[in-house]
């Protein structure tokens, strides 16, 4: 089979109900529209998703694929004690895109079973339905964005001699720096890298952000757009529809869930 789907996503812990609590309702329309990309997703009845986001901690030199045989999403870190979601591996996609791409792009294998919640967040809504379904989590490095972009390139080649039909999921959160409140204080500069992302995912021009402005990322302060890059790379010469489905910034932090229909 092949690629048959992808999305961008938020990963905020707010976003679970048990610990956004008190301003849940802030975040509703991202929500309600994580909600309808579920919908969407399992119509596609797929059987396995790749989500493309941050390493746990510090970004490293080399992309990073968990190779883990069980996967746990859970919340504990964040004070919900109860929530636990169990996943599989993908194995066999993981170890071929690492033999495949090891040596020209610089690949580990980790093998965490625990999920950081950049992972679990977006898991938590979009795998609800989905039965006996694998994950292969992939981070971006510190490499060029020209670099992810043909990592990413390679990633569909192999995605594409597959037998499974899978969907990609970019993670991440825009800018961090929208509003007075926001974590990262404010920078007037924060709105332009948003709308910036917003129009080239409108426009599906994602492979332009390979040439985008590092001034304006680095004012930005977010964690998105290498996961994106990557995207650009696998969705490489491929025709789709662009819908985004839900942008706000309650808390000075940009979120927002679009459905890229192939």
């Amino acid at each position: 089979m092949t690629l048959v789907n992808a999305a961008i996503v938020p990963h905020s812990p707010i976003l679970i109900p048990t610990i956004g609590r008190e301003n849940f309702d802030s975040v509703k329309n991202t929500k309600n529209a994580l909600e309808e990309l579920e919908k969407e997703i399992y119509q596609h009845n797929i059987d396995t998703i790749i989500i493309l986001s941050s390493p746990h901690e510090n970004i490293s030199d080399n992309y990073l694929i968990n190779h883990s045989p069980n996967l746990i999403a859970k919340f504990e870190s964040f004070g919900d004690m109860e929530t636990k979601l169990e996943f599989k591996n993908d194995l066999e996609l993981g170890y071929k895109i690492r033999e495949r791409t090891e040596t020209t792009f610089g690949v580990n294998l980790t093998s965490e079973n625990e999920l950081s919640h950049n992972f679990s967040v977006p898991l938590y809504y979009l795998s609800k339905h989905l039965k006996n379904l694998l994950i292969l989590p992939i981070s971006y490095s510190k490499q060029t964005y020209q670099n992810h972009f043909e990592f990413g390139r390679v990633i569909r080649k192999i995605i594409n001699e597959s037998n499974k039909r899978i969907i990609v999921i970019a993670t991440g959160d825009l800018s961090h720096k929208l509003t007075k409140e926001a974590p990262g204080g404010f920078s007037n500069k924060a709105k332009d890298f948003d709308n910036l992302i917003l129009k080239t995912i409108k426009n599906r021009k994602l492979d332009k952000l390979t040439k985008i402005d590092t001034k304006v990322v680095k004012e930005a302060e977010e964690c998105i757009l290498n996961s994106l890059v990557l995207l650009a790379g696998i969705l490489d010469k491929t025709n789709y529809k662009s819908n985004i489905l839900s942008y706000e910034f309650p808390f000075g932090v940009g979120y927002l869930v679009a459905n890229l229909i192939i």
